[in-house]
C-alpha cells in the first residue's frame, strides 16, 4: 500500500479553520512555534478563536499577531509575562485568560490525546487556579479535577518530516508539539525539511504520520524563527 502524500498549500490547510474554533498552537517560547502557520491564520481571518498555547510569545512575535488582529477571544495558557500586549488585553477585558500550572496544561492536553476525560492533581488547591473547579478526595487529600483539553485544530512546527507526516522535533520543541498532535480533530504541521518515506530514521520519529492531516513544507524561514539560535 502506498502511503498518502499529505503535503498541501498553506492556504488550503488553514482555510479549514472556522470562526469559533479551538486551536492548539505548539511551541515552548520561540522553539517549536509554527510562525508561518500563525501568519497564515491571521491572513485567513477566522475570529472568536480559543487558543491553547503554553505561552503568549512576545510582542510582535508568534501568537501575538493573532492577539493584535483581534482574532482571539479566549487564551488557555501558563503565563503572559513576556507579552505586555497580552497582559493589557486581559486587564482591559478584551480577552478571557485561563491560567494553568505548566505541567497541568501539558497533562490536560496529554489526557485529551489519550482519550481520558480528566486528571486529578493537588496542585493549586487553595489558590485562584482552583476557582470553579470540582474538588474530590483521594487517599484523604483534596484533588482538583482537571478536565482534558482537545481542539478542533492543532498547529505544530517540526524540524523534519516525511511526506506521510512522520515528524521529528528539535530540542525543546518536543515539549508541547507531540502532545498537541494527538489532541486535535485536525492537525496541520509545518516542517523545515520534508523527505520521502524512509528518509527519516524510524527510531528518531517523535510523532507518527497517522496523527497528521496536512503538511506544509517551509521554503524559507522568517526572522521570527531566528530569535533563538539552535
Amino acid at each position: 500500500m502506498k502511503l498518502p502524500d499529505k503535503r498541501c498549500s498553506i492556504e488550503s490547510a488553514i482555510s479549514r479553520i472556522r470562526d469559533g474554533s479551538t486551536v492548539m498552537v505548539g511551541g515552548f517560547g520561540v522553539p517549536g512555534t509554527p510562525m508561518t502557520l500563525i501568519r497564515a491564520l491571521v491572513e485567513h481571518g477566522a475570529r472568536d478563536l480559543t487558543v491553547i498555547k503554553n505561552d503568549a510569545n512576545e510582542p510582535d512575535l508568534g501568537i501575538d499577531h493573532l492577539l493584535q488582529s483581534g482574532q482571539v477571544s479566549r487564551l488557555i495558557t501558563t503565563h503572559l509575562g513576556l507579552n505586555s500586549h497580552a497582559i493589557a488585553l486581559m486587564n482591559e477585558g478584551r480577552i478571557q485568560v485561563e491560567f494553568n500550572a505548566q505541567g497541568i496544561l501539558a497533562e490536560r492536553i496529554r489526557a485529551g490525546g489519550a482519550g481520558i476525560g480528566a486528571v486529578l492533581s493537588d496542585i493549586g488547591i487553595g489558590t485562584e487556579l482552583a476557582e470553579g473547579k470540582q474538588v474530590v478526595e483521594v487517599a484523604g487529600k483534596p484533588h482538583l479535577v482537571e478536565t482534558a483539553l482537545r481542539a478542533d485544530v492543532a498547529l505544530i512546527h517540526a524540524d523534519q518530516a516525511d511526506t506521510f507526516g512522520n515528524l521529528t522535533y528539535a530540542a525543546t520543541a518536543q515539549n508541547f508539539n507531540p502532545l498537541m498532535a494527538m489532541a486535535a480533530d485536525g492537525v496541520i504541521a509545518e516542517a523545515e525539511t520534508v523527505l520521502l518515506p524512509g528518509g527519516l530514521d524510524a527510531n528518531q520519529i517523535h510523532t507518527t504520520g497517522v496523527f497528521i492531516d496536512y503538511l506544509v513544507e517551509l521554503t524559507d524561514l522568517s526572522e521570527e524563527y531566528a530569535v533563538v539560535q539552535r
